[in-house]
C-alpha cells in the first residue's frame, strides 16, 4: 500500500512498508529509551529510529533522515503526547544549545538511562554479562561546572561580540548572557567580558578565513575559596590595551585573582595554544579540594564537577580500605588531583602523566600540602608502567575518552596489581579494555582480572555523559 511523503505512517500501520522507509518519509512512533548521544529512540519493526529532543514515553511525528537498512536518523515534526518525564527547561535556548542535550528530561529519567548506558556497553561490547550495575550516583542537576570555555564570533547582522556554545551538529554560534549549568558566578562575567571585548574593538577570528585575533575566552571558579581566573585566547599577543582592561576587570569582579592570554596561532579544533601569559594578577586559582589546597591553571585538567570528584575520591576509599602500608600507583594522574589525598592514606603513591606543565603543577601541590611520599614521572604510561620495580598493590586509571592503547593494558598486566580502579568517561571504551583485562576474548592474557564492583557517578547533569568507577580484583 503506497502513502503520500507527507502523510504520516504509523510503526504499527498495515500502511507500514519498504515504500515508508524513505529519506523524507513522516512516520509516527513512540520513544522508549535514549542513547548514548542523547537522543531518543524508537522502535520501527525490527528497525530503530533515533529522535534529537525527544524523551521515552513521547509519542511523535518525525520526518526520517538519513535513512540505513536497520536505522534511520530523524528529526522532531510534532509531539503529539508528551511524556510525563518530560520538564520544562531552565535555559531559554536549551532547544538550540548543544551544550546540553537532556534538560527536558526529568532528572531521574537520565540517571536511568545513564545506567543503561553503562549496561548495554558492558554487556555488548565488553561482553561482560550479568555484571551488577550500581544506581547512578546523583549530583546537583544545575551550576555544578567550574569551568567553561566560549567560543567567539561577531553577529552577521548587527556586528556585536558573541559568545556562547555552537548549535547541536553545527557550528552555528548560540550567544549566551548566562548558562544554568555551570557556577552561576560566572554569569556576571559571560555577560561582562563580552561587551568589553566589543568597545575594545579587538578583532574577532574567522575558523573559515583563519583572520582576526581572539577565538575563545575561557573561565574557571574554586568551588570552596570563589577564586576565578579569567583567560583569553588568542591568535596574537598584539591587544592594544589589555593590560589596562585587564588590571579594570580585577577591579570590578570580586574574586577574579588572574587575568591570562593563551596564544594559539594554529589552524586547528583545539582551543588552548601552548604558550600563556599572566597579564594581570596570578596564573592560578585555588581551590580547597578533600581538605587539600590545589593551585589550577588556565589550560590542566581537572574535574569541571569538583563535588562529584570528591566522591569518587571518597568512594575509592571505601572500596580499597587503605591500612597504610600498600604501594599505589596513578596513572594519568593530571595535577594529583586523587594522587595527593590517596597518597595519605597508602606508604607510596607513583604517578604517571604524560604532560610536563601538569606533573609540575601536581609536584608545587603536593609541596603546599606537605605530602613527600607521592612520586611524580613525565612520560607515556605504557611505556613507564613496566618500569615499575617496587611490588604494586593497586593501580587508579583514569584514561582519556580513547581508553588505554594496547601498551598500558599490557603494561598493567606486566606489573599485575592485586586491584585495579578503572575511572572512565566512555563506557565505549572502558568496555573494550575490561574485555581484555577480564579474559573475555579468544586468546585470554595470563593474569586476568574479574570486576567486583561498577558504579556510575553523574558527573555531567543534563548531558547524555556518565563517568563510571570500575573495581577490579586479580583472579
Amino acid at each position: 500500500m503506497s502513502s503520500s511523503i507527507d502523510e504520516p505512517i504509523s510503526a504499527t500501520s498495515s500502511s507500514a512498508s519498504e515504500h515508508s522507509w524513505r529519506q523524507g518519509a513522516r512516520v509516527t512512533l513512540d520513544i522508549d529509551s535514549l542513547s548514548n548521544r542523547g537522543d531518543g529512540v524508537g522502535r520501527w519493526g525490527d528497525r530503530v529510529i533515533f529522535v534529537p529532543d525527544t524523551i521515552p514515553g513521547d509519542r511523535v511525528e518525525v520526518r526520517l533522515t538519513h535513512v540505513k537498512p536497520s536505522y534511520a536518523n530523524a528529526t522532531l515534526h510534532e509531539i503529539l503526547q508528551a511524556s510525563p518525564q518530560r520538564v520544562r527547561p531552565r535555559c531559554i535556548v536549551a532547544d538550540k544549545c548543544g551544550g546540553c542535550q537532556w534538560q527536558a528530561v526529568a532528572y531521574a529519567q537520565q540517571l536511568s538511562a545513564k545506567r543503561e548506558q553503562v549496561a548495554q556497553a558492558l554487556e555488548r561490547i565488553g561482553g561482560l554479562k550479568g555484571i551488577t550495575i550500581d544506581p547512578v550516583l546523583p549530583s546537583e542537576p544545575f551550576s555544578y561546572r567550574n569551568k567553561a570555555t566560549y567560543p567567539l564570533r561577531r553577529s552577521p547582522s548587527t556586528g556585536q561580540v558573541q559568545a556562547g556554545y555552537y548549535q547541536k551538529s553545527s557550528h552555528k554560534l548560540v550567544n549566551l548572557n548566562q548558562c544554568p549549568v555551570q557556577d552561576e558566578r560566572l554569569n556576571p562575567l559571560l555577560a561582562g567580558v563580552k561587551q568589553d571585548i566589543q568597545k575594545q574593538g579587538w578583532s574577532i577570528y574567522s575558523e573559515s578565513r583563519h583572520q582576526g585575533r581572539l577565538r575563545h575566552f575561557s573561565l574557571r571558579i574554586g568551588r570552596r575559596t570563589g577564586e576565578l581566573l579569567l583567560t583569553l585566547i588568542s591568535t596574537e599577543a598584539d591587544l592594544a590595551g589589555l593590560e589596562e582592561q585587564a588590571q579594570e576587570w580585577i577591579s570590578r569582579y570580586p574574586g577574579l585573582v588572574g587575568v591570562c592570554l593563551n596564544l594559539n596561532p594554529a589552524r586547528t579544533n583545539a582551543i588552548f595554544g601552548t604558550e600563556t601569559r599572566c597579564i594581570a594578577g596570578r596564573p592560578f586559582l585555588t581551590e580547597r579540594f578533600a581538605g587539600m589546597t590545589f593551585q589550577i591553571t588556565a589550560n590542566t585538567f581537572f574535574q569541571v564537577n569538583t563535588e562529584q570528584a570528591e566522591v569518587l575520591l571518597q568512594l575509592i576509599l571505601d572500596e580499597l580500605h587503605f591500612s597504610g602500608t600498600e604501594v599505589l600507583v596513578d596513572a594519568y594522574c593530571g595535577i594529583g588531583t586523587l594522587t595527593l589525598p590517596l597518597a595519605k592514606h597508602v606508604k607510596q603513591a607513583i604517578a604517571i602523566e604524560s604532560q610536563a606543565e601538569a606533573v609540575q603543577q601536581a609536584q608545587t601541590n603536593a609541596a603546599l600540602n606537605g605530602i613527600e611520599n607521592a612520586a611524580f614521572h613525565v612520560g607515556d604510561v605504557g611505556k613507564l608502567l613496566p618500569q615499575i620495580e617496587e611490588s604494586v598493590d593497586a593501580v587508579v586509571l583514569d584514561p582519556p575518552r580513547k581508553g588505554c592503547d594496547a601498551a598500558v593494558i599490557n603494561g598493567l598486566l606486566a606489573i599485575a596489581p592485586p586491584r585495579i580502579v578503572y575511572v572512565s568517561c566512555n563506557p565505549a571504551t572502558l568496555a573494550r579494555d575490561l574485555k581484555i583485562l577480564c579474559g573475555a576474548k579468544e586468546e585470554p592474557p595470563q593474569t586476568q582480572y574479574r570486576v567486583r564492583r561498577v558504579q556510575p557517578i553523574d558527573f555531567f547533569p543534563q548531558t547524555a555523559h556518565i563517568e563510571c568507577a570500575v573495581f577490579l580484583e586479580r583472579v
